[in-house]
């Protein structure tokens, strides 16, 4: 057992405790993202992890670059530089027709050698959609992880690609196996990154309502873009291997190297198959045609590759695309159905959602009664009316969309589609501002739907996470008066919620507890819960660590607000003015009565005031202090730590190899000081 914080481990004591955890720690991610197989809670993982940093921190000079505790990210990265494919990353050829597939297959056939009778077995996959990504191994380490691109040239994104679990650091450690000459030389692994269906849904419920993604893919490439590689790591996306090339990799076979990619500890998905015929091909596509809606993450197609990689040379390829292989792709799935009815939501901000009510209609595994149509402008451009016949799909395989009407099928029955003059929950005259296609009920206290809509918000699992507290209990409790904001949700008692329909004694007290439990959630979820508009779990993350409190980012000017990263000016605007009403004013008072956390911890008295009022940046690296470090001195001395200058900006600290942070506090004249000069700062009285 690991002591915390003991000074009486000895160094060796310590490295074989380290090598010790990090074997098992590599042996339960290979356990749970390549087999499938977990063997221990999420809670006993975090806490081995836990131990593993503990050590890593009392001993750093034992921490190695392949080491699980470099997966939690931090690292800041603010250009990407481009690196060069030493192969090219080529695009596959895509057909949606199996007649395709056919000259494919025969068009293949009549390039092989004269040796070849008949055409050999090809390596069959599924296609994953998610972003192509290229990782290679120095020796058995990872030493660089790069998009695509175009092709010839990508973005390194090492920092990102550390972060993902599925990735092995080092070849062979998730698993135990070793590759050919011990791993010796250089290794390209290919593959693409991806996010489960679980995790899309989470992160864009985690997002204000404007910032949702559209679907997992565009999730997946926006996360790899990003600055802030912790906020990367807290995305969950996987890696899937579907290539393998290096020269002590001598496996002559495409189906045998991905077995391999197996047994080093990358996961592949698993479903991969020899066929010998094309009967076996369609086979293979048709299999997966229906069972594709079952798995946890999206694939839109299937590869084909020969499975002899020696052949791959011998075909070649044209500018764009390999003759060796091939992607087919399965047509979007579509289903005709009629619109019955258009409702109008009102959602949390007051917009005003047209909602078509179709004649339901099984499409990709599941039945359809609903669409949403979006907006006015989004009716108007299809050309929607009630009773007609139309054509839908699921974006990105998940969320139903009608895409086309078939005018050749409209009746004289059909009726245009009108905003209502008043909000369909409490009346009030809706308005459309000059530069919005959306209509919004201006009610904000008083409309039920939004405050329904609110309290679910609040609720939800990323926010406050009380379990329980769905659709039909937030009903209940707002038409009966019980509760009018989120303030109200801790003062209500176990004898009024058994009051409601279908809440005996024993629910009651477990929707109760959860309402208690939640007090315990950190600051940024209560940020979060409070539903202001453009402001996602990850804004809220900001604004608490350049606020600490509460009440000082209720203080905040807009100007000061804009300094935060990520956050511009209709940003700031928007949370500057979710503070100015009473309302919200009414409902932080209730919080914090309730004992909910408002602060991200106890502040701790200053040590000195020298800093007060002080606006800090740093740039540079520095010597003395880490930025954590020094960012904590300043904070204790009654400053604020910002991260972009301004015209607000008091003061600078530039270390070695300043960036551009430095002129620009120059051109704004700024006061720049030393390292040295901080330091004495520091200890003035």
């Amino acid at each position: 057992m690991i002591n915390f914080g003991s000074n009486s481990m000895r160094k060796e004591d310590a490295a074989a405790e380290i090598e010790q955890l990090k074997k098992e720690i590599n042996r339960h991610n290979y356990l749970y993202y390549v087999q499938a197989k977990p063997e221990i809670s999420d809670y006993e993982f975090d806490t081995m992890l836990e131990k593993l940093i503990a050590l890593e921190q009392e001993f750093p000079e034992l921490i190695s670059s392949d080491s699980p505790s470099q997966r939690v990210g931090g690292q800041i990265t603010k250009e990407f530089p481009t690196v060069h494919h030493r192969e090219r990353m080529l695009s596959l050829s895509n057909t949606y027709s199996l007649q395709e597939v056919d000259d494919f297959y025969k068009r293949v056939s009549k390039l092989l050698p004269e040796q070849y009778e008949s055409c050999p077995a090809f390596a069959a996959e599924l296609k994953f959609d998610g972003v192509a990504v290229s990782l290679v191994y120095r020796d058995g380490l990872l030493v660089r992880g790069a998009t695509r691109g175009d092709g010839s040239q990508g973005d390194d994104i090492t920092p990102n690609i550390k972060t993902l679990q599925s990735v092995p650091l080092r070849l062979g450690s998730f698993s135990g196996e070793q590759l050919c000459q011990s791993g010796s030389g250089e290794i390209e692994v290919r593959g693409e990154v991806f996010m489960r269906k679980d995790d899309f849904t989470a992160l864009n419920e985690a997002r204000s309502e404007d910032e949702q993604f559209a679907n997992p893919r565009n999730a997946t490439a926006g996360s790899l873009k990003l600055q802030d590689s912790a906020e990367v790591a807290r995305r969950k996306l996987f890696f899937v291997a579907y290539y393998m090339k290096g020269e002590t990799v001598t496996v002559p076979s495409h189906y045998e190297r991905l077995v391999l990619l197996e047994k080093l500890g990358f996961y592949t998905g698993g479903n991969f198959s020899l066929c010998y015929t094309l009967e076996d091909i369609y086979g293979f596509i048709s299999q997966w045609a229906e069972k594709r809606w079952k798995l946890p993450y999206e694939i839109d197609g299937v590869v084909l590759k020969l499975n002899d990689i020696a052949l791959w040379k011998e075909l070649g390829a044209t500018s764009k695309s390999p003759r060796w292989a091939i992607a087919y792709k399965y047509p979007a799935q579509r289903a005709k159905t009629i619109v019955r009815k258009v409702v109008f939501q009102v959602g949390r901000l007051g917009t005003i959602t047209p909602v078509a009510q179709l004649e339901p209609v099984k499409l990709a595994g599941t039945t359809v009664s609903r669409s949403t149509l979006h907006n006015l402008d989004e009716v108007a451009r299809l050309d929607v009316r009630l009773n007609d016949t139309v054509f839908i799909e699921k974006s990105g395989e998940i969320i139903p969309k009608i895409i086309s009407v078939d005018k050749e099928e409209r009746g004289g029955d059909t009726v245009p589609i009108v905003v209502p003059d008043v909000c369909p929950s409490c009346g009030t005259p809706l308005e459309r501002p000059s530069n919005e296609v959306n209509y919004y009920c201006p009610n904000e206290d008083g409309c039920p739907a939004q405050v329904r809509a609110r309290l679910e918000h609040f609720a939800s699992r990323n926010a406050m996470d009380i379990n329980g507290l769905g659709k039909a209990i937030v009903e209940q409790l707002v038409s009966s008066g019980m509760v009018s904001d989120a303030g109200d949700l801790y003062s209500i008692t176990e004898d009024k919620v058994r009051g409601l329909e279908r809440q005996a004694e024993k629910s009651a007290a477990k929707l109760l507890k959860a309402i208690e439990e939640s007090k315990k959630q950190g600051y940024d979820r209560v940020l979060f819960a409070l539903g202001i508009r453009h402001v996602g779990l990850a804004t809220a993350r900001e604004l608490t660590a350049a606020y600490p409190s509460l009440d000082k980012l209720r203080k905040a000017s807009i100007e000061e607000l804009s300094d935060v990263p990520d956050i511009g000016p209709v940003v700031a605007e928007s949370i500057h003015d979710f503070f100015g009403k009473p309302s919200a004013a009414a409902i932080i008072e209730k919080l914090r009565a309730a004992g909910v956390r408002l602060e991200a911890a106890k502040p701790k008295e200053p040590v000195n005031l020298r800093f007060e009022g002080f606006a800090v940046i740093f740039t540079g690296s520095m010597e003395q202090y880490t930025r954590d470090e020094a960012a904590g001195l300043v904070l204790e001395r009654g400053g604020k730590v910002v991260t972009s200058v301004t015209k607000n900006t008091n003061l600078v600290v530039a270390g070695k190899n300043p960036g551009s942070k430095l002129e620009k506090a120059r051109k704004l004249g700024v006061k720049v000081i030393s390292e040295s000069e901080f330091d004495e700062m520091l200890h003035e009285q």
